[in-house]
């Protein structure tokens, strides 16, 4: 399998341009039955990937999004010229070494990127799905993403590794798919939505539902609900910062230098907000951002639920968390620990300093490159000597 990566060698000095491919599967009469009960097909995935698959198969990393991500996740596109969403973390000599792993990244099921979601045509009526989509959980879309894996020949992952919702899609993997996963990185997640992180999800919903645009989801004759999902947004921008990253980049300062005594932004933050909001709307579906955050707030790994009660898996974790994010604490990364070393699984966890708050995994590269290429190394070498898928592990079945 060779990358949709422009390159010149085995050992490029950068990514280049990248192109986005696509799978769809689920044709009917065999379409995907999904944990809500109902039945979705043809389903589409856009996905890219990033250096060369070995003979053995033996280095493929899945890289997950989150919630507002994409399947570009490293490189320069080659239609828009836009830069990956993770492009310090994966490439050559990076984090995710594309001189040593190849690395897959893909929109998710619901999504707005070129998967099949709420934005998408329903092959019965030749219209948007809309409000017709059917829910869908994180245990959906990690179906979808092992039917993706099968297609391109892959049968154990040497890793799948993730921030925010990209880290509860690692988490799912290990849950439904530990026999085909060697190592896990689940970064700045949970293993389930605490009321509070609810209530969050709800606010942006009621925030983008409220917008008489919305039409109870069937605006795609009439244009986006852009307030609605712009608040969203800016809601969720609050929370992806710290007090004290908000105060080194805005302060009390003020656009203009004086108050304007009106509802104009007067403030730098204010301005900084509005313009992540309208930009926002440009490259986002308002009701895929609906579906996403409830399969979000769906999700509940913790009690067992993660690792089976009569099974020990060989897979590998590092669990990261961030000292300043307040809208994935560092407690919860240590529930995920706890419930991994009540299983006897291999689990190495460091929460790293940071004043970015949840945005930290985005931005705090040098440690996390530091911690996973040593981590990866490590699982590289123990690889070949690993159970193989269907093999009995520790004596359970």
């Amino acid at each position: 399998m060779v990358s949709t990566a422009l390159k010149k060698n085995n050992f490029q000095n950068d990514i280049g341009t990248v192109e986005t491919k696509y799978y769809t599967f689920a044709h009917p009469p065999n379409e995907l039955v999904l944990e809500c009960g109902e039945r979705l097909g043809p389903i589409t995935l856009a996905y890219e990937t990033y250096g060369r698959l070995d003979a053995r198969r033996s280095n493929a990393i899945l890289i997950l999004h989150a919630l507002s991500g994409d399947a570009h996740a490293a490189g320069v596109h080659g239609e828009d010229g836009a830069t990956g969403w993770w492009e310090e973390m994966i490439g050559p000599g990076k984090g995710f070494d594309t001189n040593k792993y190849f690395v897959i990244c893909s929109n998710i099921i619901g999504g707005c990127k070129g998967s099949t979601g709420p934005a998408a045509i329903n092959p019965t009526t030749g219209r948007p799905y809309a409000l017709g989509f059917p829910f869908i959980t994180i245990a959906d879309m990690v179906n979808t993403q092992r039917r993706l894996i099968d297609h391109l020949g892959i049968d154990r992952l040497l890793c799948v590794a993730g921030g925010s919702m990209g880290g509860m899609q690692v988490l799912q993997w290990a849950a439904s798919y530990p026999e085909r996963v060697r190592a896990a990185i689940p970064i700045a997640t949970a293993l389930k939505h605490s009321p509070q992180q609810i209530a969050f999800n709800e606010v942006v919903r009621q925030s983008i539902m409220a917008d008489p645009a919305w039409r109870k989801g069937d605006y795609y004759d009439h244009g986006q609900p852009e307030k609605g999902l712009a608040v969203a947004r800016m809601i969720g921008h609050i929370t992806f910062m710290s007090d004290r990253s908000m105060e080194e980049k805005f302060s009390r300062r003020l656009k203009n230098g004086v108050f304007s005594f009106n509802f104009d932004a007067d403030f730098e933050v204010e301005g900084y907000l509005r313009y992540r909001g309208a930009n926002f709307v440009k490259r986002f579906d308002a009701n895929s951002y609906l579906y996403i955050t409830k399969a979000m707030d769906y999700l509940d790994l913790s009690a067992g639920r993660l690792i089976r009660q009569d099974k020990l898996i060989a897979t590998r974790f590092l669990v990261i968390s961030f000292s300043s994010d307040w809208l994935y604490p560092s407690y919860q990364s240590q529930e995920i620990v706890r419930e991994l070393k009540g299983r006897q699984v291999d689990v190495a966890y460091c929460e790293l300093k940071s004043t970015y708050g949840h945005d930290a995994f985005l931005v705090e590269t040098a440690e996390q490159t530091e911690l996973i290429r040593n981590f990866l190394r490590v699982t590289q070498q123990g690889y070949h000597s690993w159970p193989g898928r269907g093999t009995t592990v520790g004596g359970f079945a």
